[in-house]
């Protein structure tokens, strides 16, 4: 019995899981750095105007509706102000203001069909991986006009824009999320930031992929029946690891068996925040604070001969590994 008991706290130890991340992004900053880290934009809307995706830049504004034409508070803001009051610019889902990126009703003139492109930069995933985002209309008051957004993803080769118009979606072929598919309105688009999310399958192996986000609303624009103003934020691919691979995928350790002093290196940019040393009852026997290095020596010349776990905490994730002391 004692011997199964041990073998199972063995397994539970090395098999928790843990989320690396693949690729993030927060759209804070501005708009050109955005575009610098490869993220592309096209307005397929029919009629197109100039009108872009855009990370926001917002001013406070001191309301004034009794002028014409009134001067309306900022967007994404959780209330409606009054007039004299002052509309602060609002936040991300993450904090920090102006930090997410937008698009609006002006993507078409009078009443079109909008299809407004945001293009992710080339992420490689596996299947399993989770893609994430958070989105929220823009308005604060009670006045709604139906929004929808897609998540879509390319798997192609050569990943193909769309060019075509408001129905072509080049190489994303593959939908991952719609944000009120029906174009409903009463509010179905959420009006505080709301996560969305889906896992990828389907692929014969690790693949080189684009994201897309897409406005897409028909009958919008300044005198359609629909579309107003989105935004996005905290775009993230993760991947679930158990422990022992996220330690296996980012670190190297030696000599392991040891005398006493084993050495850890991260690899792939990641730093080490703490290490603890474990022995086979779970007891912690040994801590260490790295405070973010990318390789440090572990000391273990006092502990008895046998077998430990090393579980290394960094801001990536977690991992832990067997080490031998003879």
């Amino acid at each position: 019995m004692k011997k199964t008991l041990l073998i199972s706290f063995l397994v539970s130890v090395s098999g928790i899981a843990n989320a690396q991340n693949i690729y993030n992004f927060g759209f804070s900053g501005t708009t050109t750095e955005m575009e610098t880290a490869g993220w592309v934009r096209t307005n397929q809307s029919s009629p197109s105007t100039t009108t872009l995706w855009s990370v926001a830049s917002y001013t406070p504004v001191t309301v004034n509706t009794t002028v014409t034409p009134p001067v309306q508070g900022n967007p994404f803001n959780d209330r409606e102000y009054a007039t004299g009051e002052v509309s602060p610019v609002p936040n991300g889902q993450a904090g920090g203001a102006n930090s997410f990126a937008l698009v609006n009703f002006t993507s078409t003139t009078g009443a079109g069909n909008i299809s407004n492109w945001l293009i992710s930069p080339v992420v490689t995933v596996e299947n399993g991986d989770v893609v994430s985002f958070w989105s929220r209309k823009g308005t604060s008051g009670n006045l709604d006009f139906a929004d929808r957004l897609e998540l879509r993803m390319s798997t192609a080769t050569a990943h193909t824009n769309p060019t075509g118009g408001p129905t072509d979606v080049g190489s994303f072929t593959t939908l991952g999320v719609s944000v009120n598919p029906n174009l409903a309105t009463g509010f179905v688009y959420p009006k505080v930031w709301t996560k969305y999310s889906f896992t990828v399958s389907g692929l014969t192996g690790p693949t080189a992929v684009k994201f897309a986000f897409r406005y897409f609303v028909t009958n919008g624009g300044p005198t359609g029946a629909n579309s107003d103003i989105i935004g996005i934020d905290t775009f993230e691919v993760s991947r679930t690891l158990s422990r022992d691979d996220f330690f296996t995928n980012n670190f190297s350790i030696y000599p392991n068996p040891t005398t006493g002093v084993v050495n850890l290196t991260g690899k792939n940019n990641i730093a080490i925040n703490t290490i603890q040393v474990t022995d086979l009852n779970g007891r912690v026997v040994k801590t260490f604070t790295t405070d973010n290095v990318y390789e440090t020596q572990i000391n273990i010349t006092d502990l008895t001969a046998g077998m430990y776990f090393l579980n290394v905490q960094t801001d990536s994730g977690s991992g832990s590994f067997k080490v031998v002391k003879y």
